[in-house]
């Protein structure tokens, strides 16, 4: 069992040209449950942040809903991210997942959350938030 907290904002999921400069006010300013990843391969730039950083030039995929597990956790702990897909998978819900160096996240479509949090807590995880 796992205790997964809801984060209150909608996030974006984008995607840019590789190379392309990150606007300053993506880091900016951050409170305390907001989270923005960034991955570079030689293919683009992608970003998850909540909506409203979402930068102007990018494709933005919008209206996901963020999930933590609270942590932190450990690096030599195997299967946290499967204890999470697996009941959304069984539920038909896609799902976004990356993992900092203390915890895993999970992005829901805004519009499945309802679906997927049932699913999370069929499977014995709590959600909250």
């Amino acid at each position: 069992m796992l205790d997964v907290d809801l984060l209150p904002e909608e996030y974006a999921v984008c995607r840019m040209a590789a190379g392309t400069a990150l606007p300053p006010t993506l880091s900016r300013g951050l409170n305390h449950a907001d989270v923005v990843t960034v991955s570079w391969t030689t293919d683009g730039i992608s970003v998850i942040c909540p909506l409203d950083r979402a930068p102007e030039q990018a494709v933005v995929e919008t209206a996901w809903r963020c999930l933590r597990v609270s942590g932190p956790i450990d690096l030599a702990v195997t299967g946290t991210l499967a204890a999470l897909v697996d009941p959304l998978a069984g539920a038909r819900v896609n799902a976004v997942a990356f993992s900092t160096f203390d915890t895993d996240y999970l992005l829901v479509p805004a519009v499945r959350l309802d679906e997927a949090t049932t699913a999370l807590e069929r499977a014995g995880h709590r959600v909250s938030g």
